[in-house]
C-alpha cells in the first residue's frame, strides 16, 4: 500500500519557531512516531506532505526511504493529500496518517486496512467531548458522510462519534474524488473528509474500526496537548516495564526517551531518565534523579542517586555515585567504585579500581586496584590538545595529586599526597613532589584599614 503522512500544518497554538511535528515527545520528533508505526507496516512507499517548516522538516528526517511532497499554499487536508498523488501507486490502497499523531499503534492500522478491503475505512472513535471534532454521519449503521464540527447543525454536533483523520481510501477512486472537491465551508477550505461522501454516492463500500485507546488517535495542537502525550506514552512504557518485572518506585516519575531494557530484578527509584538505548543487567538499581544516555550496566551494579552517565559501559557490580558523571568513552570493569563528585571521561578503569571522591578521571587507563584519592586531577589538556595518562595496577595515589599528561605512573607506586607528576613515576616506589613546609614566626595577618 502507499502511506500518506500529513504534516504541513503550522501550529499557531503551539507558539513556537519550530515547526509542530518536529516538537519532541519521548525525545524524537513527532513526525518520526508516526513515520516509525508506518514502516512497520511495510508499505510500498511513504509520501510525507510538509509546508511549514520546509527544508527544517526534511532535513529533520532526512532518510532515502522517504518521498517528500511540499503543499504551498496550505488549503487543507484534501489539497494536502492531493500533493502527493504524482507518487502514489494507483493499484494499491493508500493509508492517510497525521505527523501530530504519534500514538497511533501498527495494530489498530492493520485492522483499519483490513476492514476497508477494496473500498474506504475510516477510524473512528467516541469522546464524551466531541468538541473541535469532525462527526460522523450515519444512516441505518453505515457511514454516509463526514460534517466538520463548524459546518454541522445542532443535533450533528450532539453526535459522539468522532472522526480521527485516519482513514484507508482506494487510491484509483481517490484521485478522482480529490478533484472534485469544493471549499464552499466555514473554512474556505478542500476538506479531506468530503471524500467520503464522494466514495457513498459512488456506492464504494466505507467501513470505519475503533482504536483499541482513543489516546491512540489524539493529536498535538498546543503545548499542553504536547504534555499530556508524553504522559501518556511514559505510562504505557511503564506499564510494559512492570510487566516484564521491572520494579519501579512510581509509575509517574519515569522518562523513557528511547529505547530501556532490563534484566531481572531491576530497580528504578523515581525521576529518572533514560536516553538513547540504555541497558540494565540482572539486579541493577538506579537511585533517584540519575540520567542515562546510551548507557550499558552490568549484572548487580548500582546507580547511586543524582548521577549523569553518557555513552558508558559499566561493568558487574560497579557502585556509581551519588552525584557521579561519567561521560563519552568511559568503560568500567567489574566491581569499579566511582564516588560522590567524580567525572570520569574518555577513559578505562580496569577491575575493583577506586576513585572514591572529588575527582577528575579523563584521557586515562587505569588498571586493577588502583585507588584515586581525593581530588586528583588528571591534567589532559594543554590548551590545544588531548594527551593521555597511564596507571598501571595496584597504584595509589593520595589526595589533591595533579597528573600532568603524557604521564604513566608504574605499577605498584604510590603518589603522595600533594603531588603534581609531570615525569613518568616508577613502578613499586613513593614520588612526591610537594613545597618545603615553613613557619614563619612573628608574622601578623593584614588588618583592615578603617
Amino acid at each position: 500500500m502507499n502511506v500518506v503522512i500529513l504534516a504541513a500544518g503550522l501550529g499557531k497554538r503551539m507558539h513556537s519557531d519550530l515547526p509542530k511535528v518536529l516538537h519532541p515527545l519521548a525525545g524524537k520528533p513527532l513526525l518520526a512516531h508516526v513515520v516509525a508505526t508506518a514502516r512497520s507496516l511495510k508499505p510500498g512507499l511513504i509520501c510525507i506532505v510538509y509546508g511549514h517548516g520546509g527544508e527544517r522538516v526534511r532535513a529533520a528526517l532526512a532518510q532515502d526511504d522517504l518521498i517528500w511532497a511540499k503543499q504551498e499554499p496550505q488549503l487543507g487536508t484534501g489539497h494536502a493529500l492531493a500533493q502527493a498523488l504524482p507518487h502514489l501507486n494507483p493499484k494499491v490502497p493508500t493509508l492517510v496518517l497525521y505527523g501530530d499523531v504519534p500514538l497511533i499503534r501498527a495494530e489498530t492500522l492493520r485492522s483499519l486496512c483490513q476492514a476497508a478491503g477494496k473500498g474506504a475505512a475510516l477510524l473512528t472513535v467516541e469522546l464524551d467531548d466531541p468538541h473541535g471534532y469532525g462527526r460522523i454521519i450515519r444512516s441505518r449503521g453505515a457511514v454516509r458522510r463526514i460534517v466538520e464540527e463548524k459546518d454541522a447543525t445542532k443535533a450533528e454536533r450532539a453526535l459522539r462519534e468522532i472522526n480521527t483523520g485516519i482513514m484507508v481510501l482506494p487510491t484509483a477512486r481517490m484521485k478522482t474524488w480529490l478533484a472534485g472537491l469544493r471549499n464552499k465551508n466555514a473554512q474556505k477550505e478542500y476538506y479531506l473528509t468530503d471524500v467520503i461522501a464522494a466514495a457513498v454516492a459512488d456506492k464504494v463500500p466505507v467501513s470505519s474500526t475503533r482504536p483499541g485507546a482513543a489516546w491512540e488517535t489524539l493529536g498535538v495542537n498546543s503545548k499542553a496537548q504536547l504534555a499530556e502525550l508524553e504522559r501518556t506514552f511514559q505510562r504505557n512504557v511503564a506499564a510494559a516495564l512492570m510487566q516484564d518485572g521491572v520494579t519501579l518506585a512510581d509509575p509517574a516519575r519515569i522518562d523513557v526517551r528511547g529505547s530501556l531494557a532490563c534484566g531481572r530484578d531491576v530497580a528504578i527509584d523515581v525521576n529518572c531518565v533514560f536516553e538513547g538505548e540504555t541497558v540494565l543487567g540482572d539486579g541493577v538499581s538506579v537511585g533517584a534523579n540519575c540520567v542515562l544516555s546510551n548507557v550499558k550496566v552490568a549484572a548487580g551494579a548500582r546507580i547511586e542517586p543524582f548521577c549523569h552517565l553518557q555513552e558508558a559501559d559499566i561493568g558487574a557490580r560497579c557502585r556509581i555515585g551519588p552525584y557521579a558523571r561519567l561521560r563519552p568513552g568511559t568503560t568500567l570493569a567489574e566491581e569499579v567504585h566511582i564516588g560522590n563528585f567524580v567525572e570520569v571521561k574518555a577513559s578505562q578503569i580496569a577491575a575493583r579500581s577506586k576513585a572514591n571522591h572529588l575527582a577528575y578521571v579523563g584521557d586515562t587507563t587505569v588498571g586493577r586496584d588502583v585507588n584515586i584519592g581525593a581530588g586528583t586531577i588528571t591534567c589532559n589538556y594543554d590548551g590545544a590538545n588531548k594527551h593521555r595518562t597511564i596507571i598501571e595496577d595496584d597504584v595509589h595515589i593520595g589526595s589533591d595529586t595533579q597528573l600532568v599528561a603524557p604521564v604513566r605512573v608504574g605499577k605498584g607506586a604510590t603518589l603522595g599526597a600533594g603531588t603534581t607528576l609531570t615525569k613518568d613515576a616508577p613502578r613499586g616506589a613513593l614520588t612526591i613532589s610537594r613545597v618545603k613546609q615553613i613557619t614563619i614566626t612573628g608574622w601578623k595577618r593584614p588588618v583592615k584599614k578603617k
